[in-house]
């Protein structure tokens, strides 16, 4: 799972939110240092992450993006399947979008001095370009993986991804719904966190 999903996963708590969003930067038993709520944000993560390795749809997912990325291609799916969660937001929450981003803009900054080192440096980014509203374009996401391959270890190959992308779409549409549906059930019942979605759902 990528930005939007852990954020979105989190529900209606705002330190949760914070904790779910910093996860993969707080190693170890780091998380205990932060207060509890933030704390039990970061375990989620982990949970969900876990959940999420080893559900059959993503594993499926995965394996389409593999003859192109390897053992990155989960990093690909993560920023693939946040697309298809903001580009059917209206499935999964009473909330825009573009209301939904901005609170959790708000959520971050109110919290600056709890993220760590590197989401420091890279939120400016993230609320600049609006990167979490820009998931909702299939074309943004070429831009999306052309910037992690300049700045992470994922391979340049951003032209082979769109590719299958386009060439797969329905296929990762409906195992990310089918996937989805099973992880909101899962954050829910395991965290007892409230998602507000919306009162008639078809996913």
């Amino acid at each position: 799972m990528n930005y939007l999903a852990h954020i979105y996963l989190s529900g209606e708590s705002d330190e949760i939110i914070v904790g779910n969003f910093i996860g993969d930067f707080v190693k170890g038993n780091k998380y205990q240092k932060y207060p509890e709520k933030v704390a039990f944000g970061i375990r989620m993560h982990r949970s969900i992450d876990m959940f999420t390795d080893q559900h059959p749809d993503v594993r499926e997912f995965i394996n389409i993006l593999k003859p192109g990325y390897g053992r990155y291609a989960g990093i690909v799916a993560d920023v693939f399947m946040d697309h298809f969660l903001a580009s059917n937001w209206h499935n999964y929450s009473v909330y825009t979008l573009r209301q939904f981003s901005k609170h959790a803009h708000a959520v971050f900054l109110s919290n600056f001095m709890l993220l760590p080192f590197k989401v420091k440096q890279f939120l400016p980014f993230l609320i600049q370009h609006k990167r979490l509203e820009s998931y909702a374009y299939r074309e943004n996401m070429f831009n999306v993986l052309e910037i992690m391959s300049r700045h992470t270890s994922l391979p340049a190959k951003s032209d082979w991804a769109m590719q299958i992308l386009h060439q797969e779409y329905d296929q990762f549409e409906r195992l990310f719904r089918s996937f989805f549906a099973e992880i909101i059930e899962y954050a829910e019942m395991e965290f007892a966190v409230r998602i507000s979605k919306p009162v008639r759902t078809n996913l």
